[in-house]
């Protein structure tokens, strides 16, 4: 195979998933320079190593470079340990298990003002999630990933996505609450803008 059809088959194959490789390394780095250079990484490793692939679901196989190279090469070299240990208390979800409805802002300045509002607390909590419930959270409600393709992506049984996923949203709904300043229950009346299921 010449060269310029190994680049033309690469292209084709993994260039339309480059925004979703570029939010995952955003959600798992934190920042938009540090994401960049994930993503670059990622991209300079899939095109390395693409004689290895074989076909199927290049989304999965992009998003799981990507993952192993903020792991291997970023997490590494800024000495960070980001290890949880499980605390029965601050895991489990509010007895009322209820996600914040994020509404779609109408027209008048109050309404955008708290939307843009409601966005960016969400951000925030998302952030603040341990990196296992994060990223499981991101391919799920914002790649649209099914299980099946997280626990490929992960490299971690179906059973585990599950769990990190309903304990993730427990996560974010406490999150969310805390920085909201929200005590009473949250209703699900407007049509979300994010999808929490």
């Amino acid at each position: 195979m010449t060269d310029a059809n190994r680049a033309a088959r690469f292209q084709a194959a993994a260039l339309p998933y480059m925004d979703a490789a570029y939010n995952l390394a955003r959600w798992l780095t934190g920042n938009d320079h540090e994401a960049q250079d994930v993503t670059q990484e990622a991209f300079l490793r899939a095109f390395k190593f693409f004689d290895g692939f074989r076909g199927g679901d290049a989304r999965t196989w992009i998003l799981t470079i990507v993952r192993n190279t903020f792991y291997t090469e970023y997490r590494k070299a800024r000495g960070r340990d980001e290890s949880t240990e499980f605390d029965e208390e601050y895991h489990s979800p509010d007895d009322d298990g209820i996600i914040p409805a994020m509404t779609r802002p109408e027209a008048d300045p109050v309404s955008i003002l708290s939307g843009r509002e409601s966005v960016r607390l969400l951000d925030q909590a998302i952030q603040e999630l341990p990196d296992e419930f994060r990223e499981a959270l991101v391919l799920r409600e914002i790649e649209d990933l099914s299980y099946k393709e997280i626990a490929a992506t992960l490299d971690v049984p179906i059973g585990t996505v599950m769990s990190r996923i309903a304990r993730g949203r427990g996560l974010l709904l406490k999150a969310y609450k805390r920085l909201s300043g929200e005590s009473h229950e949250l209703r699900r009346s407007a049509k979300p803008n994010c999808r929490l299921r």
